[in-house]
């Protein structure tokens, strides 16, 4: 459903539009074909599977990929955009999944970088001071801009990067993936900030896996399915259950089918544990909890509140400052020979980190590389201390086959793959390796429904198969759906522990906040 706008708006043409739009890299048709015609003032959503082509296409649009065929008009004028600055200059503007801000520089730097309107920077500096103050009143985008962006919480620099496309005259303005990091807290934030540009008159291109989101905020909605679109609807007459349909191309189940758990004996034991970060200050506060076979216990809490740490510490990535870890019933504390990534991991502790790209990958790496990361010195992948390629890659393409990775070629380099993929090759592998306990953090962090579906699916069958989860995520549907016990984490403590049936999204919240599982 279109917002009604002024009759001098409404005339005009579409803000944007697409047509026949083809691209390849090399053997991969990332675009076929493609045409979309984007209304101005409305908030215009584009879905699809991971690798689907969907980032492509908004790269086509923004600049950095030239087409092989088709044409793009603005405003009804046929653009030819060589670079990201054309892109700029015809008034679209883009916020990536992963930021493009210089951590050391301040807000207002990082806004005026690039475009300076002078020699010197001073007055640069003063003039755009002003302007964003004023744009982070009209649009909810208030942010420090004095503040250095390596002190700013995730949601905070994403405001950053909307303030630079706004202040470089963007009137279209695309979001690739933008909650993908972010705690449902931001993610409302975000939405009423779209909604305030939309109500100003500008036009939003949201790319998202997640239909809650498209359905919440979205006028219309294109559904891209291998490289092709495949169906464009108005958003007030879908649902949920269709949409998935149309992205993966089957039914889609929406809900985690499971049994009821049957834990076993005790294999990880935590015991008062304190953890702290790299700059001293204590972000694990003494907790304790207990895993156990056949179990999945969910942690939940807003970002920040410990579990990270958490996390890389029970991998052997970080030290406890106190304390006590037990394994199968013997203390591991302060065992120097276990107590590492690689001690963990052959005791039987997989690890599906929190941030995909900085701890479970390495792009530049092909994808059979990738894909034996921590597990490359074990004697399958070895001959006389040479690593077998022929092996790992054909190990590689059994998981990928297996776990439906796009494309299915080992020999790529990881950064080709979309983010899903990514997620599926590093969850192949630490399940592949058969763990006693693995720890999981955010496991559907920018993953789309049909891969969240898998992932789920392969959670829950190795709980059944008598293996212990302890799973992270600030998605609540997710903890909510998985977990068969539920601890809630908030400023490093934790704040209760809930069952699945004593558990909804109201009490959990109210723990998110701190509040106890008695009073919630």
């Amino acid at each position: 459903m279109t917002a009604a706008v002024p009759g001098a708006i409404a005339s005009r043409s579409p803000a944007l539009e697409a047509r026949g739009i083809d691209k390849r890299f090399g053997p991969v048709h990332a675009n076929r074909n493609i045409s979309l015609v984007v209304r101005r003032g409305t908030i215009h959503g584009i879905i699809g599977e991971n690798g689907a082509g969907k980032s492509t296409l908004m790269g086509i649009l923004y600049g950095f990929h030239q087409p092989d065929s088709g044409e793009i008009r603005v405003d009804g004028q046929v653009q030819r955009f060589r670079s990201p600055q054309d892109a700029l200059k015809a008034g679209i503007g883009m916020v990536h999944q992963h930021f493009m801000l210089v951590e050391p520089f301040t807000v207002v730097e990082n806004v005026v970088l690039g475009a300076e309107d002078t020699f010197r920077i001073e007055g640069s500096l003063v003039r755009a001071r002003a302007e964003l103050e004023k744009l982070g009143r009209d649009y909810h985008l208030e942010v420090d801009v004095d503040a250095t962006v390596a002190d700013l919480t995730v949601g905070q620099r994403q405001r950053v990067e909307i303030l630079k496309a706004l202040y470089r005259g963007a009137q279209i303005l695309i979001l690739d993936e933008p909650t993908g990091v972010l705690t449902p807290q931001e993610a409302d934030h975000l939405f009423r900030i779209l909604r305030a540009l939309k109500a100003e008159g500008k036009t939003v291109i949201l790319i998202t896996h997640k239909l809650r989101e498209v359905l919440d905020v979205t006028d219309t909605v294109t559904v891209v399915r291998r490289g092709e679109v495949v169906a464009e609807v108005a958003t007030a007459t879908t649902t949920k259950e269709s949409l998935a349909e149309l992205m993966v191309g089957r039914k889609v189940l929406l809900r985690v089918d499971k049994t009821p758990a049957k834990p076993g004996e005790v294999v990880l034991d935590v015991a008062g544990l304190r953890v702290r970060d790299s700059a001293g200050v204590e972000r694990v506060k003494g907790v304790s909890f207990q895993v156990r076979r056949g179990e999945i216990v969910g942690i939940a809490g807003v970002a920040g509140n410990g579990q990270s740490e958490l996390l890389e510490a029970l991998a052997g990535i970080r030290p406890v400052s106190g304390g006590t870890l037990r394994w199968k019933g013997v203390d591991i504390t302060d065992d120097a020979g276990v107590r590492t990534a690689k001690g963990m991991r052959r005791l039987g502790l997989g690890h599906v980190p929190e941030d995909r790209q900085r701890m479970g990958l390495v792009a530049e790496f092909a994808a059979s590389e990738s894909a034996i990361l921590g597990y490359h010195d074990d004697a399958p992948y070895n001959r006389n201390i040479i690593l077998d390629r022929r092996i790992v890659s054909r190990e590689c393409e059994r998981q990928m086959a297996e776990y439906d990775v796009r494309p299915p070629n080992a020999n790529l380099q990881t950064l080709a793959f979309s983010g899903g993929n990514q997620q599926k090759i590093i969850v192949a592998r630490e399940v592949g390796h058969n763990p006693d306990v693995l720890l999981v953090g955010q496991p559907t962090r920018g993953v789309d429904i049909g891969a969240i579906e898998f992932i789920h699916k392969r959670l829950v069958a190795l709980r059944d198969a008598g293996k212990g989860i302890l799973l992270v995520s600030v998605e609540l549907d997710e903890i909510l759906s998985l977990s068969d016990r539920i601890l809630v984490m908030f400023d490093g403590i934790l704040v209760g522990e809930l069952s699945p049936g004593q558990a909804n999204e109201r009490t959990v919240g109210l723990m998110m906040a701190g509040i106890r599982s008695e009073a919630a």
